[in-house]
């Protein structure tokens, strides 16, 4: 009980400047221990003295413990959010890949925090000011770091209040066009502004099409065609990629059962399956009955997982790569080569197909590095029958390399770069 008041605001219950400080200071020993970085907020009321002289302490207290209900519910299970003393909170955001991820959650609490509070028949406006500093980008030590978040603040303070800003100028740029795409982006998803491409796969012995790999594009009224590395990494750190998995995967599916209804033969369509999806508890219900909607066969789908995403949770990632394999669909795992799967858990996993990455595909024939490693891999899947596909494969000099060394299966732009389904149409009837 006396360890709790000696480390926990009395009037919020949250963390008091003592805890808040250990805190960050194991969050920088873990940042820096996975090469990860993190972001101290450090939140500042608006004009909150006014309130406090004007309607009294006990209504300032009131709008203090909603304001710490509202934090509560905007950050992550795993941040910490501190009260400092007076109106100004912390937030501790960790496992950021980038700093610009934390604009998205000052976004948020800018905008909750902006709503009206109902407070002892007063309606209250009470918005706030941010400053925002980077682990490692902007200091290294815990003092350092609240330092220029608080000067980061009184930056947000001096630029009209109710903003956040980086304690790099140069970072509060990429914010802002960040929090202005991920608008974008959530109005794209709502007005259908996205389309399926597809890039052929084919048996490189014979020249025939045995599948396809539906790829997403973002048909911008202004921008026009937007290429997927501007925005697929937005949708990942904001969460938008469930909602952008789930719309590809419809549209994809809807078009590879209608050519099966023609009497078209599209081999099978492969579909990236965003790691997000495992931490929803709706992805199986929801999958079986998009395949019942679009009344898409098990054997014509498969699924593609990035190596490196599948190890962050191993554990969590078998238990639902076996509930898809359950289904009578095929795994393949992305980009292989590139991730760290210890063979291990590769022989625990319910795969079908590796996916030779196109980075060791570049070069082929003549790097001797890249042609040892692309025929491990090869020898590899053989051994644990697996089938194996090579990615960004561009001239008939890699085709025949992989094709002399047991890769068959080949994609790249030397069959066909992603094309929209009228394209794709014409391979099917007429072949290349």
């Amino acid at each position: 009980m006396l360890d709790h008041q000696a480390h926990h605001d009395a009037l919020t219950g949250l963390p008091n400047r003592v805890l808040f400080n250990d805190r960050l200071s194991q969050a920088i020993e873990k940042s820096k221990r996975n090469k990860l970085k993190l972001a101290l907020l450090f939140i500042d009321l608006d004009h909150f003295k006014e309130i406090n002289d004007s309607l009294g302490h006990d209504i300032g207290d009131e709008i203090l413990k909603e304001v710490t209900h509202r934090l509560r519910g905007t950050i992550r299970d795993e941040d910490t959010v501190a009260r400092l003393g007076g109106d100004e909170f912390t937030v501790i955001l960790e496992d950021l890949n980038q700093g610009q991820d934390a604009s998205s959650i000052a976004a948020k609490l800018l905008e909750s925090l902006a709503k009206s509070m109902h407070i002892n028949d007063n309606v209250l406006y009470v918005s706030s000011s941010i400053g925002i500093s980077i682990y490692p980008d902007d200091g290294v030590s815990a003092k350092d770091l609240l330092k220029f978040a608080d000067s980061a603040m009184y930056k947000a303070k001096d630029d009209g209040r109710n903003n956040f800003q980086y304690y790099n100028a140069s970072m509060t740029e990429l914010a802002f066009e960040r929090v202005v795409m991920e608008t974008s982006l959530r109005a794209a998803l709502k007005n259908n502004e996205f389309i399926v491409y597809y890039q052929p796969q084919v048996n490189g012995a014979t020249d025939k099409l045995i599948g396809m790999e539906a790829l997403v594009r973002w048909q911008h009224p202004t921008m026009g065609l937007v290429a997927p590395d501007k925005f697929i990494p937005l949708a990942e750190s904001t969460g938008l990629i469930v909602e952008l998995d789930r719309y590809v995967m419809k549209r994809a599916m809807m078009q590879i059962s209608q050519w099966y209804e023609q009497g078209l033969n599209p081999g099978v369509l492969a579909m990236n399956l965003a790691i997000k999806q495992f931490q929803r508890q709706d992805f199986i219900p929801m999958f079986k009955e998009l395949m019942q909607e679009t009344n898409c066969q098990a054997e014509w789908l498969e699924l593609e997982v990035t190596e490196g995403k599948i190890m962050t949770h191993p554990e969590e990632s078998i238990k639902i790569l076996n509930e898809i394999s359950d289904l009578g669909i095929e795994l393949a795992v992305d980009d292989f080569g590139t991730g760290y799967s210890s063979l291990a858990y590769l022989k625990r996993l319910p795969i079908d197909k590796l996916k030779i990455d196109q980075a060791f595909i570049r070069d082929l024939p003549d790097d001797e590095e890249d042609a040892v490693i692309t025929k491990a891999v090869i020898a590899l899947s053989k051994s644990l029958n697996l089938k194996v596909i090579a990615e960004g494969v561009e001239t008939k000099e890699q085709r025949d390399f992989l094709v002399e060394n047991g890769c068959k299966k080949i994609q790249g732009y030397f069959y066909s770069k992603p094309i929209p389904a009228d394209e794709l149409e014409l391979i099917l009837r007429n072949g290349f």
